[in-house]
């Protein structure tokens, strides 16, 4: 057979193992698969769909689609959907091996090749590898980011309760529901850990009449909440550092955390948690906001992922019970947990939405590659938190002595009723 043709029998032996095939055009154009499907892949060149699939892993199918030897036209969750309907088939099984034997007559074409993965230097988790990584993130480019997050400039979980209602007023309700859980009080002295680009603090401020501070090691970031604070006329009340949480001074009466604790490191937990029990004043309150994974055992088999390569480098997701024990060490009492799984899958599914829609100002911003990249994690990341593969996490963790508040009407949101 020549390289159409078992390209073309790949797909129909795949389309036939999953569920939901996307439809696929091949090089010279000729189509395959269910004229009414969500999404078409597109191959490139004769050795695409080899380039895609071997070696098996989520790096190599990433790779192959952010350096364009295939596209996706259409719906990219419905793709990844019907490859995560593939992973019952076994690596051993004679049906893998008869694809693999299959795969292996196409051409050895890849336009990765020239890719070049990031690389970091120094020990993990030390304070100049951890702003090397943090800042390979998150300075990706304030326009860029503008492209997808909305009004709010919020990169982590909505609080959704509606699936309908508009990302912006999700995200401010987010903003509420952690002030309300640390009983944020005027003239306290709050520290959000990781603030991003200000918004919670700005939040905090003009809402809550707290003295706030915001820390974030990306300039970029720094840079735009300093600015926001100005405009917002909180610049008075919002103090923002670009600095490591290890390197602040001072105490606080509430510490938010949100979308942090995945960078530190399961080494670092219990350091992490100690370091910010100590920031705090007698009677003080934590909220630690951060995904989660129901994985178990993963330090025995850690390897590469697209995400850990391209994405958060070094991050890592630590089962809840161990992020729990961590702050339970430290001295904290958890006086509540909440998952937001769902509504972070709602989130990315916006954000990708917006990120498509924006094409070309994400481009502009940044150029193909990094589009690729991050349209990818985000709708992988949504499948992910769909499926309960991952979840997230807010967790109320006080001072033992603090006073008890009874119920929980409390910290909900205005409109949660």
């Amino acid at each position: 057979m020549d390289a159409l043709a078992v390209a073309r029998e790949v797909y129909e032996r795949l389309a036939a193992l999953g569920t939901d095939p996307p439809r696929m055009r091949a090089w010279t154009g000729e189509e395959w698969g269910p004229a009414d499907a969500a999404a078409t892949v597109v191959l490139e060149h004769p050795g695409a769909l080899r380039a895609l699939l071997l070696p098996p892993s989520d790096l190599t199918a990433g790779e192959a689609y952010i350096y364009g030897d295939v596209d996706v036209e259409g719906d990219i969750f419905s793709v990844l959907a019907f490859a995560r309907s593939l992973t019952h088939l076994k690596p051993t099984s004679p049906t893998a091996w008869s694809l693999l034997r299959l795969l292996r007559r196409l051409p050895a074409e890849s336009r990765r090749r020239d890719a070049v993965r990031p690389t970091f230097h120094g020990i993990l988790h030390s304070l100049r590898r951890d702003r090397e990584a943090v800042r390979y993130h998150y300075d990706t480019g304030n326009d860029f980011f503008a492209t997808f997050l909305g009004e709010t400039m919020v990169y982590s979980c909505a609080y959704f309760l509606d699936p309908a209602e508009p990302l912006d007023v999700a995200q401010r309700r987010k903003l509420d529901v952690i002030c309300r859980k640390l009983e944020l009080r005027p003239g306290e002295r709050f520290l959000d850990v990781g603030c991003g680009w200000g918004s919670l603090v700005l939040h905090a401020a003009s809402r809550y009449g707290v003295e706030a501070t915001g820390v974030t090691l990306s300039s970029e970031q720094a840079e735009y909440a300093r600015l926001a604070a100005k405009r917002a006329g909180v610049d008075d009340r919002v103090t923002i550092l670009e600095r490591d949480y290890r390197e602040l001074d001072g105490t606080f009466d509430a510490i938010a955390s949100v979308g942090m604790v995945e960078h530190v490191g399961a080494r670092q937990l219990p350091r992490y948690f100690r370091r910010l029990r100590s920031m705090l004043e007698p009677g003080g309150r934590l909220l630690n906001h951060g995904i989660v994974t129901r994985e178990r055992g993963r330090r025995l088999r850690r390897r590469p992922t697209f995400i850990s390569t391209y994405v958060f480098p070094d991050g890592e997701l630590e089962p809840i019970e161990e992020v729990v024990d961590a702050a339970m060490g430290a001295g904290f009492e958890l006086r509540d947990a909440e998952s937001l799984r769902t509504s972070y899958a709602l989130t990315l599914r916006r954000w990708v939405a917006n990120l498509e829609t924006n094409h070309d100002a994400a481009v502009a911003a940044t150029d193909e590659t990094t589009y690729r990249i991050w349209r990818a994690y985000m709708a992988a990341s949504a499948i992910l938190f769909e499926h309960a593969g991952i979840s997230v996490f807010q967790l109320l963790l006080t001072d033992p002595a603090r006073r008890w508040t009874f119920g929980r009407r409390w910290m909900l949101a205005d409109d949660d009723t």
